[in-house]
């Protein structure tokens, strides 16, 4: 005669396999969010920072002016 399987475990187990996936998930959200943080917005807060650093408004609106974007304002040529 085979043996028999053993009963599987019913008392707790929705518990046990609760703590399990919660730990999982915050550490893969914890996770995401580092990569994230230190991926994206820093690396994007360096470029804000350096970019508006070397701006110059008043150049910038000059040549915007000559290109003719704005339509209130007239380039200076004209």
């Amino acid at each position: 005669m085979s043996s028999l399987l053993p009963k599987p475990q019913m008392r707790g187990l929705l518990t046990r396999r609760l703590r399990f996936h919660a730990v999982g998930a915050f550490v893969f959200c914890f996770g995401s969010a580092l990569i994230y943080k230190f991926g994206v917005a820093e690396p994007r807060k360096r470029a804000y920072t350096e970019y508006y650093k070397n701006h110059d408004p008043v150049a910038s609106f000059e040549a915007l002016r000559e290109a003719g974007v704005f339509e209130s304002v007239r380039p200076k040529g004209k």
